[in-house]
C-alpha cells in the first residue's frame, strides 16, 4: 500500500513568484522595505501564520485578518485569470492515480485549491484536499501531511509526498515520509536538503519507478 500527496503552488500550479509579488505590493503600498528573508519564512506557512508574518515581521499596518484578506483577494485575481500549470502536472496526477491513492496538501486556502483543481480539471483523481489552513500548523510542521495519510488511511512512512519548497519538504520530512523534490527556479532548497529526497528535474520524471526508490529509500 502507497499513496501520493503533491504540494500544489511550486510543484503543480506556478504560483510561488505570485505569492511573492502579491506581498512585496502589499509592503510597497504600505512605504515599508521587504525584510530579507521574508520571503523564504513565508513559503508553505498556513494563512493564518504568514499574515500574522506580514503584520508583525514586516509591518503591515493592518491586522492580520485584513492581509489575509487583502493576498486572498490578489491571489483569487490571478487564479480567475488562469493558472499556470507547471510541465507535466495534470499528467503526472493522472499516472500516479491510477495507481495510488492521490492527495493534495497545500499551504495556500480552501478558496484557492479548489479553484486551481478546478482549474486543472483533476478532481475526479483526488481521494482528498488539505489546506494548512484546516489544521494547527502550517508547513515546515508535519501537521497537513500528517492530516492527507489520515484522510487517504494510509501510514506516513507508506506515502510519498511530491514537493518543491525547503520548508514543505522538511514538512513531509517531519511526518515521516518518503520525498520526490521536483526543484524550482524560485528560491530551490539547499543541496543539503535535498539529498534527504529522491529529486526529479519534471514531473515528466515521476514514474512509478520514482515512486518505488523514494519509499525504498526513506525505509533503509
Amino acid at each position: 500500500m502507497a499513496a501520493i500527496i503533491f504540494d500544489l503552488d511550486g510543484t503543480l500550479i506556478d504560483t510561488e513568484e505570485s505569492w511573492d509579488i502579491v506581498r512585496r505590493g502589499l509592503a510597497r503600498d504600505a512605504g515599508l522595505a521587504w525584510p530579507d528573508g521574508a520571503t523564504q519564512a513565508m513559503m508553505g506557512m498556513s494563512t493564518q501564520e504568514w499574515s500574522a508574518y506580514l503584520v508583525d515581521a514586516v509591518g503591515l499596518p493592518v491586522t492580520p485578518d485584513e492581509a489575509a484578506r487583502l493576498t486572498i483577494e490578489a491571489m483569487a485575481a490571478h487564479h480567475r485569470a488562469g493558472v499556470d500549470v507547471l510541465p507535466g502536472a495534470v499528467e503526472a496526477v493522472r499516472r500516479m492515480a491510477d495507481r495510488y491513492p492521490v492527495a493534495i496538501a497545500s499551504s495556500s486556502p480552501r478558496v484557492l485549491i479548489d479553484a486551481a483543481v478546478e482549474a486543472l480539471g483533476i478532481g475526479d483523481l483526488l481521494q482528498a484536499t488539505v489546506s494548512t489552513e484546516e489544521v494547527e500548523r502550517g508547513k515546515p510542521a508535519p501537521d497537513g501531511y500528517l492530516r492527507a495519510c489520515e484522510l487517504l488511511g494510509v501510514a506516513p512512512g507508506e506515502a510519498v509526498a511530491v514537493e518543491d519548497a525547503p520548508n514543505g519538504i522538511r514538512s513531509a520530512l517531519a511526518a515521516g515520509m518518503a520525498v520526490v523534490a521536483v526543484p524550482p527556479h524560485f528560491h530551490p532548497p539547499s543541496a543539503e536538503l535535498l539529498a534527504e529526497a529522491t529529486v526529479v528535474e519534471s514531473l515528466d520524471q515521476l514514474t512509478l519507478d520514482v515512486v518505488a526508490e523514494a519509499l525504498s529509500r526513506a525505509a533503509s
